[in-house]
């Protein structure tokens, strides 16, 4: 079973789009996929949209205080790339807040995880696995579906 949550108004994180304290809440390890990141806006750090390896994705997020303000981030098996012809979008995306359950935006990736304005984190199609342990070290998280209502 797949699960779209988001955390948002709430104390318990400093910042929600600091890339290390998601993966790291999530139990992911970066190098474990290959990632599509898309809709970039940064609190300054340049960072390209495109394809990166788990390693590059890994050095980026873990060397540098990068605060993503709006992004999504795709998640895919190593070795999978393609020619993204409609990029991955956060903003003004309606998908997010219609009350449906959104799927990620790339056919095929595993999940998404978008950088909602620096305000909040949002997670699409994770397995239970990984919403369990999302859940467990914030435990203001919420089914996105009932947040969007």
């Amino acid at each position: 079973m797949h699960m779209n949550l988001i955390l948002e108004n709430t104390e318990q994180v400093k910042c929600f789009t600091y890339m290390a304290d998601v993966f790291s809440a999530l139990s992911v390890n970066c190098t474990d996929y290959d990632w599509y990141i898309s809709d970039i806006e940064t609190n300054g750090y340049l960072v390209d949209e495109g394809w990166y390896s788990g390693e590059s994705l890994d050095s980026l997020v873990q060397g540098n205080k990068i605060q993503f303000i709006w992004a999504v981030f795709s998640a895919f098996p190593i070795g999978t790339k393609f020619d993204v012809t409609e990029k991955p979008y956060i903003d003004g995306n309606p998908d997010y807040w219609n009350g449906s359950n959104p799927e990620p935006q790339l056919a095929q990736a595993l999940f998404e995880i978008g950088c909602w304005d620096s305000s909040a984190t949002i997670l699409v199609g994770v397995s239970s696995q990984l919403a369990e342990n999302f859940m467990a070290v914030y435990t203001d998280t919420r089914e996105l579906e009932r947040a969007a209502r």
